[in-house]
């Protein structure tokens, strides 16, 4: 029965709770999605959407229509179970717990909601590497720091192709982190998703064994990423590394680490993506708040107070990835500075492997729900809204100073008050940690702060660093502790070493070589008398046999030194004895000395015979056999005759031997008095060599520091040259900034390769564009023209180098003029292209009322029946009514555009409408029952009524309005 009910549970029990985050035109996505997702996959889903608390919720009904899945509206307490859709009330944000969900009360961050942004961080936090999000459309940013924490997590994070989405803004905020693994539209997403849910229900999870063909493939997968980033990760935490490459290739539905190398070998782009997965860099604005602020009482309290005012507070931000910890860490030294009122400057040097992430560090441009960890203080000061994103303010931007670099190879930052590491030692191994810690230490100045994360440690260096706050990782460098910098060897591979038990059983292999091991043993400790064995110095190196008879300890500090320890007698044969063997090198000397030991007088026969050099050293060892003797004599080896006889010859007796041993010592001592004469005058000649090479070094030193310090005087001039250089290109910039701003002139500024470079406000009716949209190809971009072919018309501009312009007309009716030309440097090199759009929608207006009236007016004078003209002021015709064309026999091709007079073969050149049009009628402005006489032919004799008026300025150009009343049978 139990096993049923266990059966039972594991059957509800998904097999990866994904929380799907959507807000404006979510809807629609939502039925894209469920439509195309079988209800029988195993799966846990989590939807998340910006509703009013105040309105109830039709989401679940909704939902029922599009998927045969159970769906239900969350509630505090229910147990997610698989196969199911769950969807957040209105009134509650939601927790996830052992996938248990929790609610909430809603919480405003600032004025914003950030639901979305909330549960991915639960959703984590409690699944782990098992936990999926998903961005479907929707306005703002929610959801960007969400998935940052699931990738964290080795998650998986889904969103909706930005161009397919109705409202873009939350998916492009998630594409921008480079953090997606897949991008496609709604529909697709769901093949996707079942791939590799259930490709990584099939990877065991916990500690695995690695293998030698898994380190093999490992090491071949490092060399990949050295060779193309120059990035070395074979020192990594093994089951780290082997986490993230195992969700790689579950991203690829590859089932071996040998098949995935052949797949990075055949897809190089793939090596550069392992690569930034690898470095883990996942971060945000104060990150554990409460850390922030112990550490801040640590620097108001025990660090700026002890430094000289007016001077600069150095700090270092190691694996400063996207620059939050860097920026968060100028914030609070600004801060303290002001709260102490000091006038010091502030300088951190942020530092990271990933060259992309220290670009996106620089430009300090970060979405808007980073409100969700910076209070609304330091968001008025130190930030400044710009559309849905914030730029960290100029003063805190100019005192972070961004670069590439590896801290595990590279020099260090030097004589700096505060190093911020977090969250990067874990993921390194011990032997790594053991070498960075002694690295912080040299960097650090006396009593200068080392900042960890919360799972970090400075590990057995106590010594260096004295606990400031124990759980919040704050240490502060020993007073009076000698820094000393490790060096760095990083390996291209590790080579797997066998374990140190196996190398014995190997080495023991055999029966027989056991047997011969004891037996040589046991002889020795039966038949071998005691010894030592000595270095030149007569330090002894090694015992052997029971030597206490011959050694004792001597009062004072313990040594091992062969002549503090031996006992008398034998302490004054030793030193004419290991001076003997010295110079004779390859024979032995014997000595019989009558010495007082542990039982009494004995004469004790002392051998010493050189047994080899010291490895790696040079220098000699000896073997020194101690053995009791009743007869005293001395033995050298051949080559000593005379001595032997003179030793032969000598007289029986304890005084002779004893004179006899004194002249000898006396003799080798003279000996050794005048070779040690001999090396001091050779040691004194080479010191006088080295004085002068000496004095010559001081004085290329001397000429050294000279440049140096010109070399510095240069550094400086140069430096302010520069500053006054970022400052006119500061105010360059500002001034540029407020001209696009006036001209209110839609511009794009496009690179070589058609990414965005810059763009004004007015831009966006026609490209929606966002400060996170910078560097972005345009071609990724939706363009609101109704016409197609704008890339075209840029790729035509950058081959040509020609302007072009058209009139080019918006989905919603808007008329623009657009016109594209070179980018040009001032070396005159061509680097992308201008865009700009000029607003003639008026224009465009005013033309078509222009025309309509014209059309009108031309309706007005057909419909007259006196004849009328319209002149220009040149008194050519602009246009005719019929009556008149009728009346006079005049054709509209002989009468438009020439002169009045020149009508009809000048039958009109007739002095009183000369009168009329060019004296009486510019000085009145309006002449009525103008009478004019003339005899026109085929017409007949005519008396006309002239009607004269001058149309007002604002009506157009200079034109005059002519109509010619009735004729009269009687002369003027």
């Amino acid at each position: 029965m139990e096993q049923d009910e266990h059966g039972k549970e594991e059957a509800k029990r998904p097999l990866a709770i994904v929380g799907i985050g959507a807000s404006a035109g979510g809807l629609e996505a939502f039925e894209q999605f469920f439509k195309n997702m079988p209800p029988d996959a195993g799966i846990a889903f989590v939807l998340i959407t910006h509703m009013d608390p105040a309105q109830k919720g039709l989401l679940p009904e909704i939902l029922r229509r599009f998927t045969r899945m159970p769906v239900r509206e969350t509630e505090d307490g229910m147990k997610v179970e698989a196969n199911t859709v769950y969807v957040k009330p209105a009134q509650a944000d939601l927790t996830l717990f052992h996938g248990t969900i929790g609610h909430l009360e809603p919480v405003r961050t600032h004025g914003l909601r950030m639901p979305i942004d909330s549960f991915f961080r639960h959703l984590a936090d409690d699944q782990d590497g098992k936990a999926v999000g998903i961005v479907l459309s929707g306005t703002g940013s929610d959801g960007t720091l969400g998935i940052r924490a699931i990738k964290e997590r080795m998650g998986m994070v889904m969103v909706e192709d930005p161009s397919s989405a109705q409202f873009s803004g939350m998916p492009r905020s998630a594409m921008a982190t480079g953090l997606v693994d897949y991008s496609a539209p709604p529909e697709e997403l769901p093949e996707l998703l079942i791939q590799y849910v259930k490709f990584s229900a099939t990877t065991p999870t916990g500690e695995k064994l690695t293998t030698a063909r898994v380190e093999a493939d490992l090491r071949r997968i490092f060399s990949l990423i050295r060779l193309r980033n120059g990035q070395d990760f074979s020192r990594y935490k093994r089951n780290t590394i082997r986490r993230r490459i195992e969700r790689r290739m579950a991203l690829h539905q590859i089932p071996s680490i040998g098949e995935y190398v052949t797949f990075l070998y055949e897809n190089p782009p793939e090596v550069d993506t392992l690569a930034r997965e690898l470095l883990i860099g996942v971060t945000r604005f104060f990150r554990d708040q409460k850390a922030w602020v112990a550490l801040k009482e640590g620097i108001l309290k025990d660090l700026i107070p002890l430094r000289p005012e007016g001077g600069t507070i150095r700090a270092w931000s190691v694996g400063c990835s996207t620059g939050e910890e860097a920026y968060s860490l100028a914030i609070v030294l600004r801060e303290c500075l002001d709260t102490l009122k000091r006038p010091d400057m502030v300088q951190v040097f942020a530092t990271d492997v990933d060259a992309r992430a220290i670009g996106i560090a620089r430009r300090g441009t970060y979405p808007a729900n980073i409100t969700a960890d910076v209070s609304p203080e330091r968001l008025e000061r130190f930030f400044v809204k710009e559309d849905n994103t914030y730029l960290v303010h100029k003063e805190i931007r100019e005192s972070v100073v961004f670069a590439t670099q590896n801290v595990l190879a590279d020099p260090p930052f030097t004589h700096l008050d505060i190093i911020s590491c977090r969250n990067l030692l874990i993921y390194l191994s011990a032997e790594l940690q053991k070498q960075l810690i002694p690295l912080f230490q040299y960097a650090l100045n006396p009593g200068g702060f080392l900042f960890l994360g919360t799972a970090e440690s400075v590990g057995g260096f106590n010594t260096l660093f004295k606990t400031v706050d124990a759980r919040w990782k704050i240490f502060r460098r020993q007073e009076g502790t000698t820094p000393q910098v490790p060096r760095f060897e990083i390996p291209a591979a590790v080579v797997a070493q066998p374990a140190t038990a196996e190398k014995k059983a190997r080495e023991f292999a055999r029966e027989d070589e056991i047997v011969t091991a004891l037996a040589r043993e046991w002889l020795l400790v039966q038949y071998a008398p005691p010894a030592v064995i000595v270095n030149e110095d007569g330090d002894i190196l090694y015992f052997h046999g029971r030597t206490g008879k011959y050694f004792e300890p001597r009062p004072g500090r313990a040594t091992l030194n062969i002549h503090t320890m031996a006992r008398p007698g034998i302490r004054d044969a030793l030193i004419s004895l290991l001076q003997a063997a010295t110079r004779e090198r390859e024979g032995f000397v014997q000595e019989a000395a009558p010495a007082r030991v542990s039982d009494g007088e004995q004469q004790i026969l002392i051998t010493i015979r050189p047994v080899g050099q010291l490895a790696g050293r040079g220098g000699m060892l000896y073997v020194v056999v101690f053995q009791n003797n009743e007869k005293p004599y001395r033995k050298y080896p051949e080559g000593g005759a005379e001595e032997r006889k003179q030793s032969d010859r000598a007289p029986e007796g304890g005084t002779v031997q004893e004179i006899a041993r004194v002249r000898f010592q006396i003799q080798h001592t003279i000996e050794d008095m005048q070779a040690s004469q001999e090396e001091l005058k050779s040691m004194n000649e080479e010191l006088q060599s080295t004085n002068e090479e000496l004095q010559s070094m001081n004085e290329e030193l001397t000429s050294s520091r000279e440049e140096l310090q010109s070399l510095n005087e240069e550094l400086l001039t140069v430096n302010m040259e520069h500053q006054k250089k970022i400052a006119e290109l500061s105010e360059s910039n500002d001034d540029m900034r407020n001209l696009l701003q006036i001209t209110n002139i839609a511009m794009l500024f496009l690179d070589g390769d058609l990414r965005v470079r810059r763009f004004t406000t007015p831009i966006r009716p026609i490209v929606n564009l966002q400060a996170g949209d910078v560097e972005r190809p345009i071609t990724d971009l939706a363009v609101n023209l109704k016409e197609g072919g704008f890339s075209d018309d840029l790729r035509g501009v950058l081959r040509t180098l020609q302007v072009r312009e058209r009139e080019v007309q918006t989905k919603e009716g808007r008329w623009f003029k657009m016109q594209i030309r070179p980018y040009r440097t001032a070396e005159n090199r061509i680097e992308g292209v201008i865009v700009t759009f000029i607003d003639i929608s008026q224009s465009r207006d005013l033309e078509s009322s222009i025309r309509r009236a014209r059309a009108c007016a031309e309706e007005v004078m057909a419909a007259v029946h006196e004849p009328l003209l319209v002149l220009d002021d040149n008194h050519r015709v602009v246009s005719a009514n019929r009556s008149f064309y009728t009346m006079f026999g005049v054709t509209r091709e002989e009468a438009e555009g020439n002169l009045i007079y020149a009508l009809q073969d000048r039958q009109w050149d007739i002095p009183r409408l000369h009168e009329l049009l060019e004296e009486i009628l510019p000085k009145q402005g309006e002449i009525e029952d103008f009478l004019v006489e003339h005899d026109f032919p085929g017409v007949g004799h005519r008396v006309m009524r002239f009607n004269a008026r001058a149309l007002p300025p604002d009506a157009g150009p200079d034109r005059i309005l002519l109509a010619v009343g009735g004729s009269i049978d009687r002369p003027i």
